[in-house]
């Protein structure tokens, strides 16, 4: 496989900005030069040559997709635009690459294995659902369900480093349990399930180590950016109380692993690659 046979949708996201930088030969698309909602601009564009679509477009705005226009702009892209692409996929015999989330899942469970009967608690996760079950009719497909993804642009990691370098002691939610899963360790797993090439289906994949809280995770980048800031332990509720339009969030987000080492993927530990993306944000 070479990478001019490869299209990232999503380009200008957290991971299709690390799937362009694993494969520099792709075709690159987000919204402004496809719009994967448009059955019609799906069918019109040209797919000559590629044997591979990387799907990294998401509606990712949990509780905005709560809203009476969020709702209806993440099915659109969640699942609709999941679908066209999926029927191109199939007419062309291409593989389809889609990225899932702990969100089809209820969170009463831990860890979530790929066989888990989907309970999604959200419109998000809804919609992602939906995506899912689409992606699956593909016999070419790989879905990659993970989980607290953090990139460039912004996110959790960057966000509490900021705070703690301003001195701020924040309170963090410590009931949610899961591992953080670094766009460098998504594109790892892509680029192995494609060229070993393993069997198609549904892989969990996050870093591995230790299930920990939001809360357990901002201690360890205070640590690692050595910092002395207090984080203060809350519950969900209690960090959201009086607030409007909030989602319901999976308190167990864990993912067994299982699977995907089983193919032969070493799974890197999330506290390593946290260490590193915090060494080289202090670089910046």
């Amino acid at each position: 496989m070479t990478d001019s046979e490869i299209i990232i949708v999503g380009a200008k996201g957290q991971l299709g900005l690390a799937l362009g930088q694993k494969y520099p030969g792709a075709q690159k698309v987000d919204i402004d030069e496809l719009d994967i909602t448009s059955q019609a601009a799906v069918e019109n564009y040209d797919w000559s040559g590629l044997k591979t679509i990387l799907n990294a477009a998401a509606y990712t705005n949990v509780d905005g997709a709560e809203t009476n226009d969020g709702r209806r702009v993440a099915w659109q892209v969640n699942a609709v635009a999941v679908a066209n692409l999926n029927r191109i996929a199939i007419n062309n015999g291409m593989t389809f690459v889609h990225i899932s989330t702990d969100y089809v899942f209820d969170g009463t469970k831990s860890p979530h294995t790929e066989t888990e009967a989907f309970a999604p608690l959200s419109v998000y996760g809804t919609s992602k659902a939906a995506g899912d079950v689409v992606v699956s009719l593909n016999p070419k497909h790989y879905i990659l369900r993970t989980s607290w993804v953090i990139g460039e642009g912004k996110n959790f990691v960057r966000t509490m480093l900021e705070l703690g370098q301003k001195g701020v002691n924040p309170s963090v939610v410590g009931d949610q349990i899961g591992r953080l899963t670094f766009t460098s360790e998504l594109v790892r797993a892509i680029d192995y399930l494609l060229n070993k090439p393993a069997e198609f289906g549904t892989y969990n994949l996050s870093n591995d180590g230790k299930p920990v809280s939001w809360a357990d995770i901002t201690r360890a980048i205070f640590e690692d950016a050595g910092l002395d800031n207090t984080v203060t332990d809350v519950t969900t509720e209690q960090y959201y109380k009086g607030k409007d339009g909030i989602a319901p969030r999976p308190l167990q987000s864990s993912l067994d692993l299982g699977k995907i080492k089983a193919s032969g993927f070493a799974v890197r530990d999330w506290r390593e690659d946290l260490k590193a993306y915090v060494k080289q944000e202090l670089s910046k």
